[in-house]
């Protein structure tokens, strides 16, 4: 199962590295999104897949899950939804200004 979720992981990475290399800024919000998700999935094969009892220490259970990697993919899930937002709300504040959302063509960009 470890298999899977690292090359699910993987497929997540890849297409939001590629969202972010995109000149919309949709699609770089995207990409971040893309990016959070495959961290999660990462962060928790890292942690195992293992089946057990809850985690409850208590005498004479030897298998229990880890809580660890499920506290640090809740505390990442929270942390991603602030950016992905953020990212949002600036994606469609600088659209609503320059009148559309590919960075070539924003107001201000003198590269040619």
């Amino acid at each position: 199962m470890e298999i899977i979720m690292a090359i699910l992981a993987g497929l997540l990475f890849t297409t939001g590295v590629y969202n972010l290399l995109q000149k919309q800024l949709l699609r770089i919000a995207i990409g971040t999104a893309l990016i959070s998700h495959g961290a999660h999935l990462f962060i928790l094969a890292m942690g195992g897949l293992k089946g057990g009892a809850p985690p409850i220490l208590v005498e004479g259970i030897e298998q229990y899950t880890d809580p660890l990697p499920q506290a640090l993919i809740l505390t990442s899930i929270v942390i991603s939804f602030g950016v992905t937002s953020f990212l949002v709300v600036l994606a469609y504040r600088a659209s609503e200004v320059n009148g559309t959302d590919n960075i070539e063509e924003l107001r201000g960009n003198d590269y040619e």
